[in-house]
Parts: structure tokens; C-alpha cells; sequence
């Protein structure tokens, strides 16, 4: 079954940290694609170890869906409506993530609100 993985789980998992997103992203590699924003956010980053970037090239993505950008307004407008904290990035993780019926492995608490709300399914 595949899963997608976030950014700060995958940071987390490079950097060596420990925490059961880590252990689930380890027992789940082979299966693990990531959301096109999550691509974005590590390649651009100036301190990522060159080792890693192979590594990063080499997870399948999660392709956008016709409307994308709409459904992700949408489920941002319901998470704002409600006063919650919702990050453009988070929600176009969010967004892929619901769109494939894929969970997300993180260690970001933001994402509660999607997956209350929006129905994203949290590894």
C-alpha cells in the first residue's frame, strides 16, 4: 500500500532523529511517494546533503488531478473557516494526499485539521 510522506518526517528520517513518523517511514520504504510540493520543499533546500538528493529524485510523485487547484481552495476554506491554522503548503500536501486516497506519514500537527475536516488519512 502506498503512502505519502511529508516534509518534516523526511527531514527528520535524513537527519538520523528518532520518533514513530521515522519508524513508520523506514518500515514503509518501497512504498512511499511524495506530494509534488514536499519535492519542491527539500530539493530547495540550500543544506540538504547532495547524498540525499538521489534519494529524494528517486520516490515516485503524486501527479495532480484534473482541478487540483480547486478542491485544495475548497479544503483550505473549510480548515480557515473554522479559524484552524492552514498553511498553503500544508494544504497542497494535503490536497495530493486526498486526492490518491494515500496517508501521510508526519510530524506536523497542522495536519489534524485536514484530516478532520478534509479527510485526509494520517499514517
Amino acid at each position: 500500500m502506498v503512502v505519502a510522506v511529508d516534509s518534516s518526517t523526511l527531514i527528520a528520517f535524513i537527519q538520523g532523529d528518532q520518533g514513530a513518523d521515522v519508524e513508520n517511514l523506514d518500515a514503509s520504504l518501497g512504498n512511499v511517494a511524495l506530494p509534488p510540493i514536499v519535492l519542491s520543499e527539500l530539493l530547495s533546500e540550500p543544506k540538504l546533503p547532495p547524498r540525499y538528493r538521489e534519494m529524494i529524485l528517486d520516490f515516485p510523485l503524486l501527479e495532480l488531478q484534473p482541478d487540483y487547484w480547486l478542491r485544495a481552495a475548497g479544503s483550505r476554506g473549510i480548515i480557515l473557516a473554522r479559524k484552524l491554522r492552514a498553511r498553503l503548503s500544508d494544504t497542497l500536501i494535503a490536497q495530493s494526499c486526498i486526492d490518491h486516497d494515500v496517508a501521510l506519514i508526519t510530524r506536523d500537527k497542522d495536519f489534524r485539521h485536514f484530516a478532520k475536516h478534509c479527510g485526509l488519512k494520517l499514517a
